[in-house]
């Protein structure tokens, strides 16, 4: 068949040192994997992992100024490891997951908390709350080999200077090796897809002016300028 139109180029993410860049697919979010952050919300922490999804098009590739979403006046960050899919993987086995992983990446997994505080009460998807332009900032990916150590990194992320998350990587309920096995067992796993790994306590809003600093030991750092506020669409 002959396309009626033209769709646009898939988003594409850089990749640290190179020239390249990595095209992504599909964005998998996996939700209160820090103890931390699940007693912050309120949530048992010791529940099996759970995992939504955003379009790739909510990529913020390299970050930059992202504005502030309509319809919320609750606008938070989520700073994470995020894994670069490069391999095909189903019902992949623990010791097989690293295999999968083409690099990692600092990312932020930004939320319209009050719209997610609502889904959530009348037992509702995420949708409107998670997966939505801009959304998804992210760093530039280091190649897998060249991320030594990550499994035990420090991940931090700071508004206007000040620390506001401060955590580990080694503190994730379950592990990158878990989070990919557990994955691919309801969906293969494709080269071009992200793997948002989860976010540690701190969690909290921003205004437009905000500047949020991003860091994981290791990885290029990811800078995001909260934008002004997008007017409700008509």
């Amino acid at each position: 068949m002959t396309p009626c139109f033209t769709l646009p180029d898939r988003p594409m993410a850089a990749i640290d040192g190179g020239s390249e860049g990595f095209p992504v697919g599909r964005i998998f979010c996996i939700g209160r994997n820090y103890r931390a952050h699940a007693e912050e919300m309120g949530m048992d922490a010791r529940e099996a992992p759970f995992f939504f999804t955003k379009w790739a098009e909510a990529l913020v590739p390299g970050g930059g100024t992202v504005p502030y979403p309509p319809e919320t006046q609750d606008y938070q960050f989520e700073a994470e490891l995020v894994l670069a899919i490069g391999r095909p993987g189903a019902a992949v086995a623990e010791a097989q997951a690293p295999d999968l992983i083409f690099g990692y990446a600092v990312g932020l997994d930004m939320t319209r908390r009050d719209l997610q505080a609502e889904a959530r009460g009348k037992s509702r998807p995420w949708d409107t709350a998670k997966n939505f332009a801009h959304s998804a900032p992210l760093g530039p990916i280091r190649l897998a080999a060249a991320a030594g150590g990550v499994d035990s990194a420090a991940l931090q992320l700071r508004v206007n200077g000040a620390v506001r998350q401060n955590g580990r990587i080694a503190d994730m309920i379950w592990n990158c090796r878990e989070i990919l096995a557990y994955i691919s067992r309801f969906e293969r796993l494709l080269p071009g897809d992200l793997v948002y790994t989860g976010t540690p306590a701190g969690v909290g809003p921003v205004r437009p002016g905000d500047v949020l600093d991003a860091t994981i030991e290791g990885l290029p750092p990811l800078r995001v300028t909260i934008g002004e506020k997008e007017p409700p669409f008509r």
